[in-house]
């Protein structure tokens, strides 16, 4: 798996939603490491996904994560969903086609946040393998009922060909240079202090 391309990310963020985020393992770690993830996005212009899994009955993505992608300048879009897996959605693939114009499903590398880990997040990572995406899970970025749910779906994952990652790797791959102009930029996001439960 090669390192993450800045020109051809899309960064996908699963159904964060606040109704049910407090009843999942380490709410708080992934609702900021996402944050951040979300940030460092709009800092390289990568553009964003943010999904809702049926907003009406189970309410809308939390206030920090709706901030974070409001406050983009960079390109993002937003799917409401009923498919648990975000590729049955008939929408999802015109909306990874307008993210990154011009590139092959083999060629577009997918940075992964969200919820719940053994169910959206699982269906829609191996959907995305199957389609022959790059795919990078974010490991704390993503969240679900229990940490043993979480760690055995991050194993399926991985053994099917995701890569398990995190935040501050993305964004250093991303900015690959200390001369990169956004290198500061990421520096004073990441430093905000470590994020724990």
């Amino acid at each position: 798996m090669e390192l993450l391309d800045v020109n051809r990310s899309i960064v996908l963020v699963i159904d964060l939603q606040a109704r049910t985020l407090n009843s999942y393992d380490r709410p708080r770690m992934a609702l900021a490491s996402t944050v951040r993830l979300i940030k460092i996005a709009g800092l390289f212009g990568v553009p964003v996904i943010m999904t809702e899994h049926y907003p009406e009955g189970l309410g809308a993505v939390h206030t920090d994560i709706r901030a974070a992608f409001d406050a983009l300048t960079t390109p993002r879009h937003y799917l409401a969903k009923t498919f648990f897996g975000c590729c049955g959605d008939p929408n999802f693939e015109s909306i990874l086609t307008e993210s990154r114009p011009g590139l092959k499903p083999a060629e577009r590398q997918i940075v992964i946040a969200g919820a719940e880990t053994h169910i959206c997040v699982m269906q829609t990572v191996l959907e995305l393998l199957k389609t022959r995406h790059q795919v990078h899970v974010c490991w704390e970025c993503v969240t679900g009922r229990g940490e043993e749910y979480r760690r055995h779906a991050l194993d399926r994952m991985a053994q099917a060909g995701a890569v398990i990652t995190n935040h501050e790797s993305v964004g250093f791959e991303w900015v690959r240079h200390k001369n990169h102009p956004a290198f500061k930029g990421l520096n004073a996001i990441i430093k905000q202090g470590q994020i724990t439960e």
